[in-house]
């Protein structure tokens, strides 16, 4: 699904780097205290993903949230949203941050109305997809 979804907006999975944790998901969230969720609808098929990565110090970092373009528009991703923000705060994070592509304008617009900031890119490494990342306080 994660595939499918760059690929709508012309952007490439990159499972050797940005996308390795794909590859096996409870050695790369499970294990480090995280989590990763698969919303499915009532006929199980997958409709969105979600993951929370903890990096120290109480900073967690949103990945892999997409939704399939059959499910956006209906309050899904908004779901996802409050869903990853409550579990993040039940786990004891204190920050989000998320790396995104300005390409993923509904995305964008999510993350703003729930009030990440930008963090300037001189401030931070970015994958070769992305060209933003955000910071919210939760």
């Amino acid at each position: 699904m994660v595939s499918d979804i760059l690929a709508e907006y012309g952007l490439f999975p990159d499972p050797e780097g940005t996308d390795a944790d794909l590859n096996d998901i409870e050695a790369s969230y499970f294990s480090h205290g995280g989590e990763f969720f698969i919303l499915l609808t009532e006929h199980d098929e997958m409709a969105g993903t979600v993951g929370i990565y903890p990096l120290g110090d109480g900073i967690c970092e949103l990945r892999k949230m997409y939704l399939d373009k059959l499910h956006r528009g209906t309050g899904l991703g908004k779901y996802l949203m409050e869903f990853s923000l409550s579990e993040a705060r039940q786990l004891g994070f204190e920050t989000m941050t998320l790396e995104t592509a300005s390409v993923l304008k509904e995305a964008l617009g999510l993350y703003t109305r729930y009030g990440f900031q930008p963090i300037e890119e001189n401030n931070c490494h970015l994958p070769a997809r992305c060209d933003l990342k955000f910071t919210l306080q939760l």
